[in-house]
């Protein structure tokens, strides 16, 4: 057998359609699992090759078995016999194993009947998946284990106490399916009351957060341990290095389980990994366990995953264990292996069905006979059947929840404040420093909250000083410097917004979010949604944004019109201090993830300057101010742009002309009703932004109004916005493509005039 090999995910198709040269799987055929002769060939130690060794001897590190090793890695392994183990725990341990291939084929059929989408299966993995699982405290909330999926994770699910009729429902997008009531695809899983992180079908999307569920473990004093797993085309990514670097720089107790079937969907391990198998590429960082294991067999997987969860829980750091598994089926129902795979290689890897291989070894050590594997069999195939027929007469689900759960809907227990509260003899206070003090006051509230990102830590506190003081005042555990890896930044506090934690995270620039872009649209923003409202990661992402300050091209830019595109995401922008302070407050006590968006230029502006406002001083998201009243026209604007917007209005005055100003404050929610009833009153409408003209979010407050009040308008709607290029640095190049207060008070008297 070759002794590496990755897994890989694309996007896959929901056709129902069978592959010619899918498994046989109809009901009257025997079982896959009956397939092959159940030998391994030279190069492969099954446990009767070390009939000779007893069950304490230690398995000599980094000791190989010619091609591809039962076992090798920076730990001593103890070797396990079936005489290690409870008679019956190993007859559970195989039922489990066959109840998932069981599960494979039935799904198979069902799609082959039109029943069902989608599958992709876990055939082959099942004696890995057991090993580790059988070391597992799975359960609900801290005190147990944490587990951060991928899709090929069924056996591990049964292990841990899915029931077949639950992945049942799943396969058929039931209303009960309690993965994610019919919102994702089968194996998508996502099991609160067993700490099972919904799942998303981005390849790695899950070891980052797997790192945050472990920097919540750490904070909390805990020895549990966090499960990630992957196959091996999954280690190209880049958060696979990212995660790793952090892990070990950190000693979090991740187990990196890389499940390594040879195959990246077609692309085979030669086109895919560096040095064949993800065990090469873990061994450049300083502070990581590595290991590598026979993954079809039972007893050596078993081996290597009591050395890995001792060292885990004892503090010792991460361990990346990489398991060479076979891949029995097609990567999924919208797969046909027979393109790029000999039926040689095929047969070769039916040789050493993990199934057959552990059924061998009980019978040889007298633990069940033949025919009492034949009975479990049927046993299992009834039982699916059962479960099948039972789960095909539950309900769909009901068309009208298709939106249900994009944020949450319950009470968000926070008692809002007014502008009147607000003493207008307080001391003034700037932006920024109504951001710190935010910060301050609810750090000091609430022990939960824990504050990173890049140079936000010790004196500095940030390259605008919004996190000055937190360090000292709060601790090294609960402010602290991140790598310069914004994914890291973002995928990490998933882990630890899902876990209890409230992260207010910071990235220094907008221009630097686009790594992160994949755990904010993958993860963060659906993260509700697709667990079916039984998961959230509320977090506050705080981001400097905007241009005027000479920034050029990777410091200037506009980002809410994009984010704003992805539901179950926030998007706040203030324009006061007084702003900052109230909608910060309720964005670090939401429910949901906030894109808190800063704009730099008006961090230390006159114009943003507030009376300071008192603690606890909160208000809604999605509640538009109404800067100014009006009757004549409305200007629509956010961010810098508002006191632009001011200096045109009383420009305009001096003309006779009294015009309203609508801050919007908010992006998503976005406040429609006081943007209406605005222009329903003065007939006139006028939208100012500072991103480009072009696709930007005024486009979609123009189209709003032309849609609802189209019969109240006595003129077009107008927009003034940057021009459809990059900000420049130089001051007259910059001043030349951004929107300017004389433009704008042109465009509204052009308005007026109409």
């Amino acid at each position: 057998m070759d002794a590496t090999g990755p897994i890989g995910m694309e996007m896959m198709s929901n056709s129902p359609e069978s592959n010619p040269e899918t498994p046989d799987v109809q009901e009257e055929t025997p079982s896959t699992a009956d397939a092959g002769s159940g030998s391994a060939p030279d190069g492969l130690a099954t446990p009767d090759s070390h009939t000779e060794a007893d069950a304490s001897e230690s398995i000599p590190n980094g000791h190989s078995f010619q091609d591809s090793p039962a076992y090798e890695g920076d730990l001593d392994v103890n070797l396990l016999t079936p005489d290690d183990f409870d008679a019956d725990d190993l007859r559970t341990r195989l039922r489990t194993m066959m109840l998932s291939r069981r599960l494979d084929e039935k799904m198979m059929t069902l799609l082959k009947q039109g029943k069902g989408h989608f599958h992709i299966g876990c055939a082959g993995h099942e004696a890995a998946q057991s090993a580790v699982g059988m070391h597992s405290r799975p359960g609900q909330g801290p005190g147990h284990d944490w587990f951060c999926f991928y899709y090929r994770d069924l056996c591990m699910a049964l292990t841990l106490g899915m029931s077949p009729e639950d992945a049942l429902l799943a396969h058929l997008a039931k209303a009960d399916d309690p993965n994610s009531g019919g919102r994702q695809m089968p194996e998508h899983f996502g099991l609160k009351d067993l700490n099972v992180m919904t799942t998303s079908s981005s390849v790695g999307a899950q070891f980052l957060p797997a790192l945050g569920f472990a920097m919540g473990v750490q904070q909390r004093g805990e020895d549990n341990y966090v499960y990630a797993s992957c196959g091996d085309g999954a280690t190209s990514q880049g958060d696979f290095h990212e995660a790793l670097n952090w892990a070990t720089r950190r000693q979090a107790p991740v187990l990196f389980f890389v499940q390594d079937n040879k195959y990246a969907i077609s692309v085979p391990v030669e086109d895919q990994t560096a040095g064949g198998t993800a065990y090469k590429l873990a061994r450049g960082y300083d502070g990581l366990t590595r290991m590598r294991v026979d993954g079809t067999d039972f007893f050596a997987a078993a081996s290597a995953a009591d050395a890995a969860m001792n060292h885990l829980r004892s503090g010792k750091g991460p361990v990346c264990l990489v398991a060479d598994v076979v891949r029995l089926y097609p990567h999924s129902s919208s797969d046909d292996h027979s393109k790029y795979r000999t039926p040689d290689e095929l047969e070769a890897d039916k040789s050493i069905d993990p199934i057959e291989r552990m059924r061998e070894s009980l019978v040889d050590a007298g633990i069940i006979s033949n025919d009492d594997a034949e009975e479990m069999r049927e046993d299992v195939r009834q039982q699916v059947d059962e479960a099948a027929n039972w789960a095909k007469e539950q309900a769909d689900p009901d068309p009208e929840t298709a939106t249900k759960y994009v944020y949450f809907e319950g009470d968000d227990d926070i008692e809002y404040s007014s502008e009147s509260d607000i003493d207008p003899d307080a001391d003034p206070m700037v932006l920024v420093d109504a951001v710190n003090r935010t910060l301050k006051e609810e750090m000091e509230r609430d022990d939960s909250i824990v504050v990173y990102g890049e140079d936000v830590a010790g004196n500095k506190g940030g390259v605008f000083t919004a996190t000055k003081d937190l360090t000292d005042m709060f601790g090294e555990d609960r402010c602290f410097n991140s790598p310069l890896a914004e994914a890291s930044i973002i995928g990490t506090a998933v882990g630890l917004a899902a876990s209890g934690f409230k992260p207010v995270v910071e990235i220094q620039f907008a221009d630097y979010i686009w790594p992160a872009m994949q755990q904010i649209r993958n993860q963060v923003a659906p993260f509700r949604y697709r667990s079916n409202n039984d998961w959230e990661c509320p977090m506050v992402i705080r981001v400097p944004c905007g241009g005027y300050i000479h920034g050029g091209l990777c410091h200037s830019q506009n980002i809410e019109s994009i984010f704003g595109h992805m539901p179950g995401l926030k998007v706040v922008m203030p324009s006061t201090a007084a702003d900052a302070k109230g909608l910060l407050t309720t964005a670090i006590r939401s429910k949901d993830p906030v894109l808190f968006l800063e704009h730099k230029a008006l961090y230390r502006d006159a114009a943003a300057r507030t009376p300071t406002p008192p603690e606890n001083y909160t208000l809604p998201i999605g509640k538009a101010r109404t800067v100014r009243e009006g009757e004549d026209m409305t200007i629509i604007t956010y961010g810098k742009m508002v006191p632009f917007a001011e200096k045109a209005a009383k420009e305009l005055e001096k003309e006779g002309a009294i015009v309203e100003i609508i801050d919007l404050r908010s992006i998503t929610p976005l406040d429609s009703d006081a943007i209406l009833e605005s222009v329903k009153k003065t007939n006139r409408a006028l939208v100012v932004y500072e991103d480009h003209e072009f696709i930007g979010f005024g486009a979609e407050i123009s189209a709003q109004i032309a849609d609802l009040a189209f019969t109240y308008l006595d003129a077009p709607v107008r927009r003034v916005a940057g021009d459809f290029t990059s900000i420049p640095f130089a001051h007259s190049l910059e001043r030349e493509v951004l929107p300017s207060d004389s433009e704008i008070l042109e465009a509204a008297r052009d308005l007026l005039a109409f």
